[in-house]
């Protein structure tokens, strides 16, 4: 059992490292998101919103940003996670990228790990 817990512990080390996170004052767990596509706000402060289909976000990001229309039931949002302790709270690596997000379900907040090839840029036009 100890050689699992070390694992982990390299595991979840090996992450941080390649995103560039170091945390303080409070340690958020790991939570898998790489199954969706994903957005956060130009301000990388407010909001991130993330789908199991890309074309949820792709609606939602060219012009129907009041509604999400047919994709209600697999568009979802979290608020960015504004921790003060850390000096940004979206961390980008080669590969993935961990998003500091508060659900604001039961207390849960969480280190997002998703997939920057799963990412789905703003539009120019959209900064809000």
């Amino acid at each position: 059992m100890t050689d699992i817990v070390d694992a982990l512990n390299e595991a979840q080390e090996a992450i941080y490292k390649h995103a560039g996170y170091k945390h303080d004052w409070r340690v958020l767990p790991l939570e898998d998101g790489r199954e969706y596509f994903w957005t956060v706000d130009v301000f990388e402060r407010e909001w991130c919103k993330f789908s199991p289909k890309r074309e949820a976000l792709v609606y939602w990001l060219e012009e129907h940003q009041d509604q999400y229309g047919p994709y209600g039931d697999c568009l979802y949002q979290d608020e960015i996670y504004t921790q003060r302790h850390l000096p940004k709270w979206v961390y980008r690596g080669p590969e993935f990228t961990l998003v500091c997000v508060d659900t604001h379900t039961d207390g849960n907040q969480f280190l997002r790990i998703f997939r920057n090839d799963r990412e789905v840029k703003i539009p120019k036009k959209a900064v809000r």
